[in-house]
Formats: C-alpha cells, sequence, structure tokens
C-alpha cells in the first residue's frame, strides 16, 4: 500500500463533559416481537419484487465490479446516476487492502495548490490526505482493557457486518475508515463492510474502493439521508451482529472484540465504543474521557453528561464493564441483527440525518433492551462544526421533523415539554406515524414516566404548576442567570449558558415566584431601583393574593419586571464581574432574558 508522511500524534488526553445514570432492564414478549420480525421480511420481500418489476433482473445485479470498476450492467453507466439502490453479489476473495493503490485512489480528487481545504468536507481535506492511510494511533483504552486476552475469546464471539453510509466523503477519511476496521479486527469476525453511497456526485467514490476485500457497495439512486441508508445496508447484511460506523472514523486496536463479547452475553444490549476525537484540523488523534455518558436536554438535543462522584467511584472498580447510558450518539454502534428488526430498525418517515439516535434510544430502553457503552472499545471520529452537505427544507426543520416525531410516539404527556422548549415543532409536520405507535403496543412497550424514572432520573422535570423552565439565558449573547452556587440569601451573577441545568435551573410558576428549587427571587422591601437581587427560602402558598409581592415577577416579552412597579431584572457590569440588580424598566439589552421552555402550563 502507498503511504504519506503525517504527523507523529501526540499522547491522548481526556475530554470531559457532564452525566450519570442507572437503569433497569425490562423483558420482551417472544410472540409479539417474532410477528414484528415476520412483518419487516415480508416488507423486505415485496420491496424486491416491487424492484424487479421496475428494473427487471438488474435489480439485483452487480454495479461496482471488483477487477473492472469502470464496466457496469447494461442498465447502468459510472457516468449517470439513474440506478435503483443496488446491491453486489457476493464477491470473490478482492484486494487485500495492503496491496490496494492508494495514491490513485486519493490523488485526483486532492486539493488544487491554492484551494479551499475545508470547502468539499468541512475538515482539513489536506491533513487528511496527507494522513497515511494505515496509521497507528494510540492506544488509549485502560490498562486493564490492554490487559484482555482478546484472542482467546474470538472462537465464541458472533461475526458482524459493518455498515457505513457516505455522501460525497473524502476518499482518504473514507479509505482510512475501512483500512482501520480491517487492520484492527479479526478477520474472521467481519463478515463483509457495506459501504452505503447515498448518491454522491462522483459514483467512482465507491466503484473503486469496491476492489478492497469483504468491501460490497450499495448506491442509492436518490439522496435518502443516512437513516434509510442504513436500513438498505442492514437488508443485504449477512452478519450475526450489525455494526453502525459514520465514514470518517479510525477503529482503535481490539476496538471489536468488546463490542461483541457483550452482544454474546446480552443479545438484547445496544452497545457503543468510546468515542475519542480526530482533530478536525490536524488529523491528531486524542483519547476522550471515559467518565461520560450520552444524554439529552428538553430540546431532545444530544450532549454528553460527566458522572457524577459516586459513579466514577463505583466504575472504578470494575472499569471494563459497561456502562449503561440513556442515550447513545448515534454514529457508532452495534446490535444483534436479530433484535435490530425486532425492536424496529430505524423510522424510516425521518429524514436524512437528526433525532434518529434519540428515537431508537427511547424505544430500545422502553421496549425490553438497554444501552451501554463498552468501555474498552476505542473508536476515533472526526468532530465537524458544520454539514458539508445540505438538507432539503432546511436543516433545523428536518431536525423539527424528525425530534418531533420520537416526541410523538415514545414521550407520552412529556412531550409538552419538548414544545415548550422548541415551540416551533408545533408548526412543522411529523407526518404519519401510525406504524410506530403500532410497533410501540405490539412490543408492549414501556411509558416515557418509566424511562425518566428508571433510566433517566437526572433529568429534570419541570415543577408542578410550572410555566417556563429551564435557563434563564441573556439576550444577544451565550450567558444566563447563575446562582453562582450561592444559597439563601446569596446573590446572582450571569455565567456562560452549560445547558447541564444545576446553577442555572429555574422556573416561573403560576403564582408568579421565579424559583430555584425551594428558594425565590426576590429584592429588599421597599424596592428600589439599584437594589441587587438576592434569593430566600419561598413563601410556600397557592394562593397568589398571599404571595409576597418582591417576590412576585411578570415574564413577558423578553423582559422580567417586578409586579406592582416598573423595576425590571437588570445585569449590571461592576469591578471584577457583573451582578444582577433591578433598575428602572428600558428595555435596554441589560434587561433583555428568555427562559428555554415556556408555555408548559396553561
Amino acid at each position: 500500500m502507498c503511504t504519506q508522511d503525517t504527523k507523529k500524534t501526540e499522547s491522548p488526553v481526556d475530554k470531559e463533559e457532564n452525566l450519570s445514570n442507572d437503569s433497569s432492564k425490562s423483558s420482551i414478549n417472544k410472540v409479539e416481537t417474532d410477528s414484528v420480525l415476520e412483518n419487516y421480511n415480508a416488507r423486505r420481500e415485496a420491496d424486491r419484487e416491487r424492484l424487479k418489476k421496475e428494473f427487471g433482473d438488474t435489480a439485483d445485479t452487480v454495479v461496482f465490479t471488483e477487477t473492472e470498476p469502470t464496466t457496469t450492467s447494461s442498465t447502468t453507466t459510472t457516468t449517470t446516476t439513474t440506478t435503483t439502490t443496488t446491491t453486489t453479489t457476493e464477491k470473490s476473495k478482492g484486494v487485500p487492502w495492503r496491496d490496494f493503490d492508494d495514491g490513485a485512489y486519493i490523488t485526483p480528487k486532492m486539493v488544487k495548490p491554492g484551494g479551499d481545504k475545508y470547502k468539499a468536507n468541512k475538515f482539513n481535506q489536506v491533513a487528511s490526505d496527507n494522513t497515511k492511510i494505515d496509521r497507528s494511533v494510540p492506544n488509549t483504552a485502560s490498562k486493564e482493557c490492554q490487559a484482555i486476552d482478546w484472542p482467546a475469546k474470538d472462537a465464541r464471539l458472533p461475526h458482524t457486518s459493518v455498515i457505513i453510509t457516505y455522501h460525497n466523503e473524502g476518499r482518504a477519511t473514507l479509505l482510512r475508515s475501512v483500512v482501520s476496521i480491517l487492520r484492527n479486527s479479526p478477520p474472521e469476525l467481519i463478515k463483509e463492510i457495506i459501504l452505503v453511497d447515498d448518491f454522491s456526485n462522483d459514483p467512482a467514490d465507491g466503484q473503486i474502493i469496491s476492489q478492497v476485500e469483504k468491501v460490497r457497495v450499495l448506491r442509492n439512486n436518490k439522496r435518502e439521508g443516512l437513516i434509510r441508508s442504513r436500513i438498505r445496508g442492514a437488508e443485504i447484511a449477512s452478519g450475526e451482529v450489525l455494526t453502525f460506523l459514520d465514514s470518517h472514523v479510525e477503529c482503535n486496536k481490539n476496538w471489536l472484540e468488546p463490542l461483541l463479547a457483550r452482544i454474546a452475553e446480552d443479545s438484547t444490549a445496544v452497545v457503543s465504543p468510546i468515542i475519542d476525537v480526530i482533530n478536525m484540523d490536524t488529523f491528531e488523534y486524542v483519547g476522550a474521557s471515559a467518565d461520560l455518558t450520552g444524554g439529552f436536554d428538553w430540546n431532545l438535543v444530544f450532549k454528553w453528561d460527566y458522572m457524577t462522584p459516586e459513579r466514577r467511584r463505583e466504575r472504578k472498580k470494575n472499569p471494563t464493564a459497561p456502562v449503561k447510558t440513556p442515550m447513545i450518539a448515534g454514529g457508532l454502534f452495534s446490535i444483534d441483527r436479530d433484535w435490530f428488526y425486532k425492536v424496529g430498525t430505524y423510522d424510516e418517515q425521518m429524514d436524512v440525518w437528526g433525532g434518529e439516535n434519540l428515537e431508537m434510544s427511547f424505544r430500545v430502553w422502553q421496549c425490553g433492551g438497554q444501552l451501554e457503552i463498552v468501555p474498552c472499545s476505542r473508536v476515533g471520529h472526526v468532530f465537524r462544526k458544520q454539514h458539508p452537505y445540505s438538507f432539503p427544507g432546511g436543516s433545523g426543520n428536518v431536525f423539527m421533523k424528525n425530534t418531533k416525531r420520537a416526541a410523538e410516539v415514545w414521550m407520552d404527556k412529556y412531550k409538552e415539554y419538548y414544545f415548550a422548549a422548541v415551540p416551533a415543532a408545533r408548526k412543522v409536520s411529523a407526518g404519519n406515524i401510525q406504524d410506530r405507535l403500532k410497533l410501540k403496543r405490539d412490543l408492549g412497550c414501556k411509558s416515557f414516566g418509566w424511562f425518566l424514572e428508571n433510566v433517566y432520573p437526572q433529568l429534570r422535570v419541570p415543577d408542578n404548576g410550572a410555566v417556563a423552565f429551564g435557563a434563564i439565558k441573556h439576550k444577544d449573547d451565550d450567558e444566563c442567570l447563575d446562582t453562582m452556587g450561592h444559597l439563601t440569601d446569596g446573590t446572582l451573577g450571569v455565567y456562560p449558558c452549560h445547558g447541564s441545568g444545576g446553577n442555572q435551573e429555574f422556573s416561573w410558576v403560576k403564582n408568579k415566584q421565579l424559583k430555584h428549587l425551594d428558594l425565590c427571587l426576590h429584592i429588599a422591601d421597599p424596592p428600589k431601583a439599584g437594589s441587587e437581587v438576592k434569593m430566600k427560602l419561598c413563601t410556600e402558598t397557592d394562593n397568589v393574593d398571599q404571595t409576597p409581592r418582591n417576590e412576585m415577577w411578570d415574564v413577558a416579552n423578553n423582559s422580567f419586571r417586578m409586579v406592582g412597579t416598573q423595576l425590571c431584572l437588570h445585569v449590571l457590569k461592576v469591578e471584577g464581574g457583573q451582578k444582577v440588580t433591578v433598575q428602572q424598566c428600558d428595555r435596554s439589552k441589560n434587561q433583555q432574558w428568555k427562559f428555554t421552555m415556556s408555555g408548559i402550563s396553561k
């Protein structure tokens, strides 16, 4: 294999963010789930028959050949994209990855001198192209994981089909993903690598790489998006386990065995590696913290949560054990093939990308499975700041449609908190969800209340009677009202918004109190301009007439005004920082605030 020079990577560092979670497992009715599997198989066979009627026998022909990548069937050419989604036939052994001419594959698509190295992929393509295709990355697994004798376990592990979808992916990153799989996996455990080309501009990206051993390529005849493309890949997979990866990853040493070993122990476990970071600018490989789990806020945006000290101490007792997680990031995971179909694959009515990981996470937990991060498995991923491809209708609308579908099907009455956090979603059509509701009934899935109690108790549910909830964000910047760790009679400040609740979590209730837990925002009586806002124990009453006026606030039009006055919540810059006061209402920027969730309770 041709190689290219690259910088030597430095020692990995930990990346830490926020959460914790304990969860329990539920059972599933085998007769009902087998019925669901039969329905899926029937639908797949019907799709195959429909394709044959439309395209004849060519619906099952080889699109990308092994020895002559520019030769195609009579109904398909390398310069057209009017084929159906087409699968390869069983291929012969193929070219060993070490013998594949990576230079000939990558060079034609390299950035021309003076060109924009970020334009095509939104990462530094020059850095990627100059990084060895078969480089060795730091082994970021713990010493306890590295001490495990995985070869001794291989004979008892199921084999897997690896499914990667891509759209206009950089050739070097795509090839490096494939090579890292083949290089760092026991060959007997890799049944095949299925690349689903989601209608990339250049079909040759897949045609050429399909020469590599164990690689099969499908090409969609139109953009389908990650969700439907993954389903198409799964439909032709023959592995006992399905492993889904992104197209810009690098699998670390012994990445696969821990995932398969956990599924061999429990076929309902959906397992993810620890996702290391490949720097988008330099392509340096950096180890991620093992103390993170996946979570979300009521806006249904995925986030990493840092484990509590108690949970970290517990994990240290057995650092190789799987870690239960409420949510998976979605890009990288393994799942038993039969379980994938029994539990409902993906929601095919979701578009392009976004929200599918939440839907799958809710569904797996509520319908009898569990999600886990396996700390001995490490896979690097290029995290980009923006998407290199377009979303039909706009990325915001696509994400809202997808997350709204998840909320409508799986969140029961708690979906109202999602709509409070994302009010624009009420106006977005979620499409028909009856099939997904039927799946939920057929599987006898548990409620979202059960999920909150048993899987993600750390997610705060708004107080009873709350009209608005969450962080109080200062308009036009990324700073939020913060208790700064103060308690009774303490003052408030502003601090960069972190989205993790805690010191930045407030609620506005029906009797007009602004609350942080059992503390209320108040000012000294009589109220006057310049008074500093402090926290005191709330006066507990459901009768608004009995609530002290100096802890009552009107919240409207991005303004927080003390009831019966013309004094508004105001952030005042002072030497050494900022303090929160009340001043005469003037609609200035310093008086503009907004809850992240509003309109909860009428």
